[in-house]
């Protein structure tokens, strides 16, 4: 059995005796499995070439599709292909190419976004190193909230009649 990966997504394993079916665009091909000269399609209509069934804009419609060959056996399969009007295809190495594209640039713009910070924080010290710093400087008291204020010496006889309670 061999498997192959196309990069769209469609996974294709072509075993012995099983159909081998190829996508471009809105055209669907199908190989069949039986090699010779005779080879029957169903359904008819479409064009042939040798074991080959190629349907052409295809409406990506299912479709039973079997083939006879020389032994008369027939080969049935039942496809569902989606195909795409508007897609590209790609091959191998240009999808490789713009992914390690993509790697450098990306590479690229880190060591410069670290070489342009690593330079300001030199300048930062640079600038810096005019005014002496403390190791540790202290803060000034927070400004008080007027909302609570201390009780002034005048204003001791307002509260004198609270109570503390205990809990």
């Amino acid at each position: 059995m061999r498997c192959e990966m196309p990069l769209l997504g469609l996974l294709l394993c072509v075993v012995e005796d099983e159909f081998i079916v190829e996508i471009s665009g809105t055209t669907v091909t199908i190989t069949c499995p039986v090699s010779g000269d005779e080879i029957q399609w169903t359904p008819t209509g479409k064009k042939k070439n040798d074991n080959k069934y190629i349907i052409e804009n295809h409406d990506s419609s299912p479709l039973n599709v079997t083939c006879q060959g020389n032994d008369n056996k027939q080969r049935a399969m039942y496809l569902n292909a989606k195909v795409c009007t508007n897609c590209e295809e790609l091959d191998t190495l240009t999808v490789i190419g713009i992914i390690i594209a993509d790697l450098l640039i990306t590479l690229g713009v880190l060591i410069l976004v670290h070489y342009f910070s690593k330079n300001k924080k030199g300048q930062s010290r640079a600038a810096a190193g005019s005014r002496p710093r403390a190791q540790k400087m202290q803060r000034p008291p927070p400004v008080p909230n007027p909302d609570y204020e201390p009780i002034r010496k005048g204003q001791r006889e307002v509260y004198a009649g609270l109570e503390h309670r205990g809990f």
